[in-house]
């Protein structure tokens, strides 16, 4: 028979348990916001009594560089967000560790820290050193079969009881569906961003989903495009063509998101990109524009990359969604659009690197551009005058 006393600290925990269960698929849920859900979780949980002084949560998410993210909290600063890299899914840190078996087997898994020995995971050792005396590993599974970490941590002398374990793992339930929501909209901002671009993602998930949905801006447009890729295309084998590929729009796209721009498109062997205009600040993002060019041929160059031209020009451009009513491309179009794409097959005819319109020279200082001539370019009235910048002007800015 269970004493009266012991049933009526069991019965107080059982409330806790689903005021704070209560808590998490409801407030905590609707509040969106990983780091406040998290934050409040962690409080919650040490007001109730639970030893707690580290907890660590880990998402993945959908994105080629990055293989999850996650909050950090801790009692003596405020929770932070982390990123965790592709490349450190591969690497000793994860493999044996207390994520992988509760990602592989959707298991929780405990550590006492002050017993752990030699062989243990580097984790755990880092976390004795740090003076935390038992860790608790459970999963946050959700509704697609993805299984996460969530992993506590104390430095209480005697380490967690049973019922705090027991606590922990009742948790683990309304949880995972706290932060479901929360982590799916992040993973969908993420493949978003990955396939459009940010600032076209951004418009997308804002409601901008209708074939017409397009807004007027203006913007320093870039275009770049590989020199010589159909006789590559003809002589490399295709894992070698889609490697070089690979590495010259990373090139460019790095060098575009460093200076502030957006691309836009992939376009066979072509990269566009755009660069927001303000009101105040046309010259800076042309100069931003130039920038981007020089960094990305740099990398090229060091890289022994293809050679590849850029063409720039600055105007009014159409900005949403177009296509089919069941088939949707959010893109860049307009006369701006035309001018730049026969702008980059002055700079292949001419042999020139970087080439720009009067529109944008007229931004940049006057040492940058220097007039190669006036030319008449298809589909568009008139001559217009057309000017060469220096492939390394953005490096000595």
């Amino acid at each position: 028979m269970v004493p009266l006393r012991q049933t009526a600290a069991l019965d107080d925990w059982t409330r806790k348990g689903e005021q704070l269960a209560a808590w998490l698929i409801g407030p905590g849920r609707l509040s969106g916001d990983a780091v406040a859900l998290t934050s409040g979780f962690a409080e919650q949980l040490t007001a109730i009594g639970v030893p707690l002084h580290r907890l660590r949560i880990a998402m993945r998410v959908d994105n080629p560089l990055l293989t999850a993210w996650g909050i950090i909290w801790v009692p003596e600063t405020a929770a932070e967000l982390f990123t965790i890299s592709q490349a450190l899914r591969e690497s000793p840190a994860y493999f044996g560790s207390p994520s992988q078996h509760v990602m592989e087997t959707g298991t929780s898994v405990r550590w006492r820290l002050d017993q752990i020995k030699p062989g243990d995971h580097a984790v755990l050792h880092e976390l004795a050193s740090a003076g935390f005396t038992d860790y608790l590993a459970v999963p946050i599974a959700f509704g697609n079969g993805i299984i996460q970490p969530a992993m506590f941590a104390t430095r209480h002398d005697s380490g967690f009881d049973e019922s705090h374990i027991a606590l922990i793992k009742s948790l683990s339930v309304p949880l995972s569906a706290a932060l479901e929501a929360i982590a799916m909209r992040r993973s969908t901002a993420s493949l978003l961003a990955t396939f459009l671009g940010e600032e076209p993602a951004a418009r997308v998930q804002a409601g901008a989903i209708h074939r017409g949905d397009i807004v007027e801006t203006e913007a320093a447009i870039l275009l770049t495009d590989m020199r010589g890729f159909t006789p590559l295309s003809l002589t490399l084998p295709p894992s070698q063509l889609l490697a070089t590929l690979g590495l010259y729009f990373e090139a460019v796209a790095d060098a575009v998101r460093a200076e502030g721009g957006d691309v836009l498109k992939f376009l066979g062997d072509g990269v566009l990109s755009i660069f927001q205009l303000g009101e105040d600040d046309r010259a800076a993002a042309c100069a931003a524009a130039v920038r981007a060019v020089s960094r990305a041929i740099a990398v090229a160059r060091a890289e022994s990359l293809p050679p590849f031209v850029a063409a720039l020009h600055a105007g009014s451009v159409m900005y949403g969604n177009i296509g089919s009513l069941d088939r949707l491309d959010f893109t860049v179009v307009g006369p701006a659009v035309n001018m730049v794409s026969r702008l980059e097959v002055i700079a292949k005819a001419s042999g020139e690197t970087v080439v720009c319109s009067e529109a944008f020279a007229s931004a940049l200082p006057d040492t940058w551009p220097r007039s190669i001539g006036r030319f008449e370019l298809k589909g568009l009235d008139g001559e217009h005058d057309v000017f060469a910048i220096a492939a390394e002007q953005g490096h000595r800015a």
